[in-house]
């Protein structure tokens, strides 16, 4: 049993077998659907696909990050069981909520000065997030001590590549991410835009691609230009989807078609309720170990 827990955002959109069987825990941030608040929480107090459903059908959503109180109350109960802590935070190209944490953390140093709090900007999203947190957990399990994991955290995060695609450009344009002309012309020549997390945890748009299949395909290519290895990539993928499963398994499909070395099949998650609520419906994430981001 190591002395210390690991910890991130519920954006990090594993599932709840997935937190309880690495030993991961997470804090919730909020959502908002037409004006009535719900915990991200893995999707228990609002399932996802009635979520996404709801959004499809016009229900406006906005998200709410955790504030300091929020954060204290959260450490707390570690600190007091005598546990160090490494949080991971959402990256903070896509949320302030690293600096809440940190505030917190530096707080609460003062009350338990024998305790380490350690706050990692993740510069990552969704299952990337989640991806990365598997690997802490692996070292830790591996005997790795806070301090040594919390190194491998910061030398390697950027490693971690995230490609994503949406087959709806709505949600982008109403996130400001794409022109209202651009996405209505997207739209009508069914355009796919393939998008990605940059060296600083932005979301980014690269490419315009159109129809899904060959976005798809896109994704694929990416992974073989890119991962760890190559085609002789041996480490996991995790994609995770917005009320799209078959695209996200159809995506699945085509890299386990291609690499033959994975260290286990493709994991699928569902995008949570924060990360959805800026994407929409129609998303699909693909998480590797590869080329560090330089740009």
């Amino acid at each position: 049993m190591s002395n210390y827990i690991l910890s991130c955002c519920s954006t990090a959109d594993g599932d709840q077998e997935f937190f309880e069987s690495r030993d991961i825990h997470y804090a919730c941030f909020h959502f908002f659907l037409d004006g009535v608040e719900y915990e991200d929480d893995l999707g228990k107090s609002m399932p996802f696909d009635k979520f996404y459903q709801a959004m499809a059908d016009g229900a406006m959503t906005k998200t709410s990050q955790l504030n300091v109180e929020e954060f204290t109350e959260y450490f707390t109960p570690f600190l007091e069981e005598g546990k160090d802590i490494l949080h991971l935070s959402l990256s903070s190209g896509i949320s302030g909520v690293v600096n809440a944490a940190r505030i917190a953390a530096d707080d609460l140093s003062e009350k338990y000065p024998d305790r380490k709090i350690y706050i990692v900007d993740s510069l990552a999203a969704s299952a990337g997030f989640g991806l990365l947190m598997d690997k802490l957990a692996d070292l830790r399990d591996a005997g790795k001590s806070i301090d040594e994991v919390r190194v491998y955290a910061e030398d390697n995060k950027k490693k971690l590549n995230h490609w994503f695609f949406t087959t709806d450009l709505q949600y982008l344009v109403r996130g400001g991410r794409v022109s209202k002309a651009a996405g209505f012309f997207g739209t009508a020549l069914s355009i796919c835009p393939l998008l990605n997390v940059d060296y600083e945890g932005k979301l980014i748009a690269r490419e315009k691609i159109r129809t899904k299949k060959k976005v798809i395909e896109a994704c694929e290519k990416k992974m073989e230009e890119l991962a760890e290895n190559r085609l002789d990539y041996s480490g996991k993928v995790f994609i995770s989807n917005a009320y799209c499963y078959d695209d996200a398994r159809a995506l699945a499909d085509l890299i386990e078609s291609r690499f033959h070395k994975l260290a286990e099949p493709v994991h699928i998650f569902s995008i949570g309720t924060v990360i959805g609520s800026h994407t929409g419906p129609g998303t699909v994430a693909l998480f590797f170990w590869g080329d560090e981001r330089y740009n």
